[in-house]
């Protein structure tokens, strides 16, 4: 079975001595099996979370960004085995933000998720579409091109990622897409994975569904077809609420 996974992004949110009080504060009731609690804190604010994380094991950390090359003069990127070297173990990768925002493409994705792998991160592949391509019709063909790349940067058939379908639109708008949208989604990047590697790894690969999650959907999200957790921006940034949604899985 897979896991279910609570991700929380903090994007340019929490200096260290705010990631301190989050931690201090997070202590989410949780029933067994116990989800896996995922937490990128800005990466300033990496080493913090590694100190003032609890000892729970379904607590584990990220980095929002990473560079595919492992060194060199690439002023404020962070590679791979520096962040797992702060204590990250995951990596986000492709994020809609990243993308849109900063001008990464496929290509760029594709790198950073064999880099990612290549030092022992998991990294979490973000696929997701415009309004304007959704107006179009265009949703399966964008995140399935948006997966075909990353797909192309795993080296020798290392499947251990997860994705998180996150439509643009639905990222820090309120709009969420709805638990049979996110279905949908899902059902196309999982049939897509078992054409590329095959239906055991793609059965095994978790695929969350990002876009404005809150306390009050995230049940019936996590209730639809295909969806294994969720990826959550501004609700992750107080431990309450995000200790609300983690306890709905």
């Amino acid at each position: 079975m897979r896991p279910t996974v609570i991700a929380g992004n903090w994007k340019m949110h929490h200096g260290p001595s705010a990631t301190r009080h989050f931690f201090r504060r997070f202590s989410p009731e949780l029933s067994d099996p116990k989800p896996t609690i995922l937490i990128f804190p800005a990466a300033v604010s990496l080493a913090a979370a590694v100190d003032a994380r609890p000892p729970r094991p379904e607590v584990a950390l990220g980095a929002q960004n990473i560079h595919w090359e492992p060194k060199g003069a690439y002023t404020g990127e962070l590679s791979a085995a520096m962040a797992r070297e702060a204590g990250a173990r995951y990596a986000l990768v492709g994020h809609s933000e990243r993308r849109h925002v900063f001008g990464e493409t496929d290509d760029d994705v594709r790198r950073k998720v064999g880099a990612a792998l290549g030092e022992g991160l998991r990294p979490v592949v973000c696929v997701g579409e415009t309004l304007e391509e959704r107006q179009a019709g265009l949703v399966e063909r964008v995140i399935v091109r948006q997966l075909d790349a990353a797909l192309e940067g795993l080296p020798g058939g290392d499947f251990r990622f997860l994705l998180a379908y996150e439509p643009v639109w639905a990222i820090g708008t309120g709009e969420t897409a709805t638990p049979d949208d996110a279905a949908a989604a899902h059902r196309t990047l999982r049939g897509r994975m078992e054409e590329r590697m095959g239906p055991d790894p793609a059965a095994a690969v978790p695929i969350l569904y990002g876009g404005s999650v809150q306390p009050s959907n995230v049940a019936e999200l996590l209730g639809a077809p295909d969806v294994d957790g969720v990826l959550v921006g501004g609700a992750s940034l107080d431990p309450a609420t995000f200790g609300r949604i983690a306890e709905a899985a």
